[in-house]
Formats: C-alpha cells, sequence, structure tokens
C-alpha cells in the first residue's frame, strides 16, 4: 500500500496522546493508595494539556486527509452513522469522546474536585478517579478501533492479525510513557524512576509483539495469483504491460513504489529508532537528566514515524499482481 502522511501523523500523534493520559492516571492511581508522593493538580493539568494538544494534532492530520477538508465540517456527521459495521465510524466517535473526557478530567482537577462519594475507604480523590477510569476504558476502545479499521481487511494478510491491535496499543502506550518520563523530569523528578521503568516495561512489550508480526509476515504466502487476480485460469500466463500508457490511480494508490532494499532499510531505521535506542537512553536517563529523557521520546516517535510507514508500506494488495509490470 502506499503510505499517507496524514494518517501516519494522525495514528502516531493520538497513539502519543493516548499513551501519556494512560501515563497520568497511572500515577495517580498509585498515588491513591499511597504507593507514591501524591502530586497537586497543576501536575495532572499540564499533563493533560500536552495530551490533548497531541490527540488535536492527530485530529488536524485527519483533516488533511480529506480530499476536501471543508467536508469535516459540512459531511462529518456521514462518518459517523455506520457505527454498527465500521471501526473508522467508531474511531470518528470515540476521538472526539476520549478528548471531551480528558478536558473533563484536567478540570476537574483544575477546580480541585477531589471528592470522595464512597466515603473513607482509604482511596483519595476518588472523583476524579472514577472520571480517569471511564476515560482509560474508552482510550483502549479508541486503540482497538483505531488498529481494528487495518486488521479487519483480511484481502491484506499483513494487517489481518490479533498484532495489529497489540501494536497499536504497546507502541502508543510506550511512546506515552516516554513522554511521561521526560515530563516527570520536570515536573515531578521523583516519578522519573516510576515512568522510566513503566516506559521500559512496555517498550520490551512492544518489541516482542512487532518482532513476532515481522516473523509473522515474513511467512507469509500470498493467497492470491497472477491467474486469480486477471480472472484467467490459465497455468502459463507471461505478462507484459500493466495496460496502460501511464499510471493511474491504482498504481499510485495500492503500491508504495519503492525498491526491496528500500523497505529493508526503514525496517532497521525503525527497529533501532523505535526499541533499543530509547531503551539505552531511558535507562541512563533515570536519574533525571531532562535532555537525556527528552531526547529518548524524539528518537523513539521519529522511529514510531518510520515504522508506521513501513506498516503500510509492507501491506500487498492483491491487485499489485495485475500492475506488477511497468
Amino acid at each position: 500500500m502506499h503510505p499517507t502522511f496524514s494518517v501516519i501523523f494522525l495514528t502516531t500523534l493520538i497513539g502519543v496522546g493516548q499513551g501519556l493520559f494512560l501515563a497520568l492516571f497511572t500515577e495517580q492511581s498509585y498515588a491513591s493508595v499511597n504507593l507514591l508522593p501524591g502530586q497537586p493538580g497543576a501536575f495532572y493539568v499540564t499533563g493533560s494539556l500536552i495530551a490533548l494538544a497531541f490527540l488535536l494534532g492527530g485530529l488536524v492530520a485527519a483533516i488533511g486527509h480529506l480530499g476536501k477538508p471543508s467536508y469535516m465540517v459540512t459531511r462529518a456527521w456521514r462518518g459517523i452513522t455506520q457505527w454498527r459495521t465500521s471501526w473508522l465510524s467508531r474511531e470518528l466517535i470515540l476521538l472526539p469522546l476520549v478528548m471531551f473526557l480528558i478536558f473533563l478530567y484536567l478540570l476537574f482537577h483544575y477546580l480541585g474536585w477531589e471528592a470522595n462519594p464512597f466515603g473513607t475507604t482509604g482511596v483519595s480523590g476518588q472523583l476524579t478517579l472514577i472520571l480517569g477510569g471511564i476515560t482509560t476504558v474508552m482510550v483502549f476502545a479508541l486503540f482497538i478501533c483505531t488498529a481494528m479499521i487495518y486488521a479487519s481487511v483480511r484481502f491484506l494478510q499483513e494487517w489481518a492479525c490479533a498484532l495489529t491491535v497489540s501494536n497499536y496499543i504497546l507502541l502508543g502506550g510506550a511512546s506515552g510513557f516516554t513522554l511521561a518520563t521526560a515530563y516527570a523530569a520536570w515536573a515531578a523528578p521523583e516519578l522519573v524512576g516510576f515512568y522510566a521503568g513503566w516506559a521500559i516495561i512496555i517498550t520490551v512489550l512492544g518489541l516482542l509483539s512487532r518482532g513476532l508480526h515481522l516473523i509473522r509476515n515474513a511467512r507469509l504466502k500470498g493467497k492470491s495469483t497472477l491467474q486469480s487476480a486477471i480472472g484467467v485460469r490459465h497455468n502459463r500466463i507471461e505478462q507484459k504491460a500493466m495496460g496502460m500508457m501511464g499510471g493511474s490511480y491504482n498504481t499510485r494508490e495500492y503500491f508504495h513504489g519503492k525498491s526491496a532494499a528500500f523497505l529493508k532499510s526503514i525496517k532497521w531505521i525503525f527497529l533501532l529508532l523505535l526499541f533499543p535506542l530509547p531503551l539505552l537512553l531511558l535507562w541512563a536517563g533515570m536519574d533525571g537528566n531532562k535532555g537525556m529523557l527528552l531526547l529518548a521520546f524524539i528518537m523513539q516517535y521519529v522511529g514510531l514515524l518510520f515504522e508506521r510507514w513501513f506498516f503500510f508500506a509492507q501491506a500487498n494488495h492483491p491487485q499489485n499482481l495485475y500492475y506488477q509490470t511497468i
């Protein structure tokens, strides 16, 4: 498939925002039972603003993906009417809902609404914990919907597996927790070790999931043949041309146009930038080195851009059997 940069930025930016919120709520959950030092409301307000900025950036990228962005205002409602059958419609519903819930989470902390409706139970800040718990469920639902847009396309064998879903969740979570580590280095240095530890664990799990996905895809055997692609049942078919003088929508949108060597180089670049280098920087920056932790996030996010490009480019549409000769 031909990777579209607006979709690449959409999926990676909202993944960071979702992961950062999960990091904030994880810390609050620990602090509510005195496993971590409690933080003032400003810590969650600023962190939530950063998460919203990434989610908004993803939303802007999604608008850029439209042929006519003005349709986003006049016809956006049509995109959610197929929510019973379309994962894309569900994503369109959940993305603004998640943003709204994170805004409420931010607002409650800003206003100091830390009531305990369940009384003295040893858990503090119950109102924001309830809201954060609901938001967490919606965040994971959004991860699943975004991933299932691709995992549900059965004729693209490289995408159609559960590992696509686990990759979206783990890589988004890893980038969000790495950003939370860098944020904590400025706002709450005592939390750097906590966030860095979780970022390392999730990044390692992401490496395992993505590695298994790469191994699986390398062993795939195509279900389509040249005969089935063009509808001719003959034992010997020799293709001389793609049937036209120049390119078309099919040749532009369903193939990346790069060589196998280029694709292989992208794979090793994203593996290096997304996993081992950030892990080393996180480990080395556990003492609170701000520059090193910020570099870890930047490097991991750049690696995530390369990974998402490779994810789209690796999917081989069956129609490419017909247009293989140019």
